[in-house]
């Protein structure tokens, strides 16, 4: 296992499945999850054309916050739907 995917699969809700589809677009660390945030991981996630649930990017929050993501606030996840939906629209329109 290289180190980073270590790394990763220390965060709350990080699999083997999730790491491996973050180092598909290039993150490969915390601190790149950080700097992408979960939509903009989410969203390029989707754009490759890897069917994911919203589920992910929930996880991808909590993982950054360090709580289950069933443990979000439910305003929270509808901001973070809401934002990846916007983008999503944006990059089909273009």
């Amino acid at each position: 296992m290289h180190p980073s995917q270590s790394e990763l699969l220390k965060l709350k809700n990080l699999g083997l499945a999730s790491v491996n589809i973050l180092h598909s677009i290039g993150i490969r660390t915390q601190d790149d999850l950080h700097r992408v945030g979960p939509v903009e991981a989410f969203t390029s996630i989707r754009r490759r054309g890897i069917n994911v649930s919203r589920v992910l990017l929930y996880a991808l929050q909590g993982a950054l916050l360090d709580v289950h993501w069933n443990e979000l606030d439910p305003d929270l996840k509808a901001n973070l739907v809401s934002e990846a939906e916007q983008l999503l629209s944006r990059k089909d329109r273009a």
